[in-house]
Parts: structure tokens; sequence; C-alpha cells
């Protein structure tokens, strides 16, 4: 890889399909799959800050997997237990609301919302709406009708 990421990454944009199954030749050692473009461009975007920055964190693969098992391979079935459960320390939920951006950092046990913590999402949604909401609808983790 003597080209930066970035410009490897830009390159996949104007690339002809041809060139990008080639990438993808010498990026994974194998036929490209026959799916549509930006399917080719994301993973070769992907594989490309891969291999220049590592994968994922261990213990992100170990949850994906627990994951997985809980799916049991069986197609269009949910996962077994809690569908609720907070999404991974340290990320950031982002909701506009009348205009105004609001940041909501997860943490271990708690939220954290304009530096102080709070210990449900419904909370924060109350503080910055002035009415009752739930806080996973509000914040996009949940739909309405309640699917996660």
């Amino acid at each position: 890889m003597t080209d930066t990421v970035l410009a490897q990454l830009t390159a996949l944009k104007t690339a002809p399909a041809p060139a990008l199954k080639a990438k993808w030749r010498e990026l994974f050692d194998r036929e490209p799959p026959p799916y549509n473009r930006r399917f080719l461009e994301s993973r070769l975007a992907y594989r490309i800050q891969e291999l220049a920055y590592g994968g994922l964190k261990k213990e992100t693969i170990e949850r994906l997997r627990v994951l997985g098992k809980q799916y049991d391979g069986k197609p269009g079935t949910r996962p077994k237990g809690r569908t609720d459960r907070p999404p991974i320390a340290g990320t950031r939920l982002i909701r506009e609301w009348q205009g105004i951006e609001h940041c909501v950092t997860v943490r271990g046990d708690d939220f954290e919302y304009q530096g102080r913590p709070y210990k449900s999402l419904s909370a924060i949604a109350r503080e910055i709406t002035g009415t009752r909401w739930n806080g996973w609808v509000f914040f996009g983790l949940k739909s309405h009708r309640g699917a996660a």
C-alpha cells in the first residue's frame, strides 16, 4: 500500500467496476461477490482501513459472537434475552430537538448529559423536552412500537 489510506478511499468512488473487482482480489485473495457497486466500495473501504489501522477489538468480536449465538442461526428469529441493553460505554447519542443538537455519552452504569450523570435516557429526554418521553424512543434506539 503505497498510497495513503485517504487517497485509496477517495479513489474508490471514481474507480470503474473492473478496477474495484481487481482491488477486491488484491485485498481479499478471492473473487469478488456478485453484489452492487456500493457494497464493493464499502467493504473495500473497510478492508483498506482494517489493514492500515487494525481490526475490531477482541471485546467487540466476542460481543458479536455472543449476539450471533442468540439468533441460533435461524433466519427471521429474534434474539433471546433483553433487547433494551444500553449501547457500549463511550457511545455518543446525538439528537436534534428544536434546532439544538443534544449529545449524550453512554457510561458504564449511567449516561452523561451536559456534564451531569443521569440514570436513564428518559430523564435526559424529559430534561431536553420538558415532557415525559421514552428515552430509548427519543434517541432512536427503539421505534415507538417497541422494535429495537
